[in-house]
């Protein structure tokens, strides 16, 4: 059996095992064992993780921004049901992390049958809320770091990506970020994003090799008092606790080819 999805004339294939599991709910909830990639995360049809490349993305997902931030003691995660951006947020010194995703089924899920979180979910440290982050984040208190671990800007998540979203999450975060579509073949999504995100203050662009994602290449926004300077002494409390991330891949991931600097310049 195969997995296959489709993005704009191409697609991506994976040889599958069997389904482990799936729910119908909100979204539609799949989780396969594939015979390359260990399990897969999939969501209404498209890719959400493999065990093979995860932290490819939830390591630069998260550890970008906190390694910006001159102290992130209180963080807020938008989505991340699968765990994985919670599990990388608490390495570091942080008191209280709120996680807030619309959907119980992949929390559930993903406990009972991934288990990437290491036992993240049942932290002291933890608040998990079950509610759309759009409403959550327009009456929560300030975080130091705000965290976006969405789908695609389709359906439930599309409200996460609008003007309003965005400048709301500017108020209520020293430094934010979120992951914005691949720039090469989802490049109307990242042409919204771009757009939307305008409005935050020293709002930047990186970018990530994620090998399951569409064409591999993946594009993260971060915005706020974030800074280069803070990267190599945070890096120091996690180090050796990463798979991917450190200071080089951070700072390297900032460095966009002309094309991608072009594209950033024409929208905004």
């Amino acid at each position: 059996m195969d997995f296959i999805e489709r993005y704009n004339g191409c697609g991506l294939l994976i040889v599958i095992k069997k389904k482990i599991a799936e729910a119908i709910g909100i979204q539609k909830i799949e989780i396969f064992e594939t015979e390359s990639f260990g399990k897969l995360l999939v969501i209404d049809g498209k890719v959400q993780l493999t065990e093979f490349d995860e932290h490819f993305y939830h390591e630069m997902l998260v550890h970008v921004p906190m390694n910006s931030c001159k102290r992130a003691k209180k963080v807020l995660i938008i989505g991340g049901g699968d765990g994985g951006a919670l599990r990388e947020v608490l390495k570091h010194e942080v008191s209280r992390v709120v996680l807030v995703e619309i959907d119980r089924n992949v929390i559930e899920m993903s406990k009972k049958h991934l288990g990437i979180d290491n036992g993240a979910f049942e932290d002291p440290r933890v608040e998990i809320v079950i509610e759309d982050g759009r409403k959550f984040v327009e009456s929560c208190e300030s975080f130091d770091v705000i965290i976006v671990d969405s789908t695609d800007p389709v359906g439930v998540s599309d409200p996460l990506f609008d003007r309003d979203f965005f400048a709301v999450c500017a108020e209520k975060s020293k430094v934010f970020c979120s992951q914005s579509q691949s720039p090469l073949v989802q490049r109307d999504l990242f042409r919204k994003l771009l757009r939307n995100s305008a409005c935050m203050m020293n709002r930047r662009i990186f970018v990530s090799t994620i090998p399951t994602y569409p064409l591999s290449l993946w594009s993260f926004i971060i915005s706020g008092d974030h800074s280069f300077r803070y990267v190599k002494r945070n890096f120091r409390k996690i180090e050796g606790k990463t798979k991917h991330y450190n200071p080089e891949v951070h700072f390297s991931a900032f460095m966009l080819p002309e094309w991608l600097k072009k594209e950033v310049e024409d929208v905004c």
